[in-house]
């Protein structure tokens, strides 16, 4: 795995969130995408002002963003056409 340079979930909850230590933070949410089967998880944090709550996704590198990983259109494409060749051919 890469250095994630401060772009652990941790890390990445204290830069969007900012918590205090009088908010509670919890994970709400997690999971795999349907696509892909990338890692998310769903982090809120409460105190008095209200709620809020943000999705982190981890990346193929080890890392974690408030933005989903991009799609290698080009392997997802010829995975897909694989699949439609072995379909026609099998059966």
């Amino acid at each position: 795995m890469k250095n994630t340079n401060g772009q652990s979930l941790r890390c990445q909850v204290e830069k969007w969130l900012a918590p205090s230590h009088a908010m509670h933070v919890h994970v709400t949410r997690f999971g795999r995408t349907a696509g892909n089967g990338r890692r998310y998880v769903c982090v809120e944090t409460s105190s008095p002002a209200g709620a809020r709550s943000l999705f982190f996704f981890r990346h193929d590198d080890g890392r974690w963003s408030v933005f989903p990983p991009t799609v290698n259109w080009r392997k997802s494409t010829a995975e897909h056409l694989l699949v439609q060749v072995a379909a026609t051919t099998f059966w």
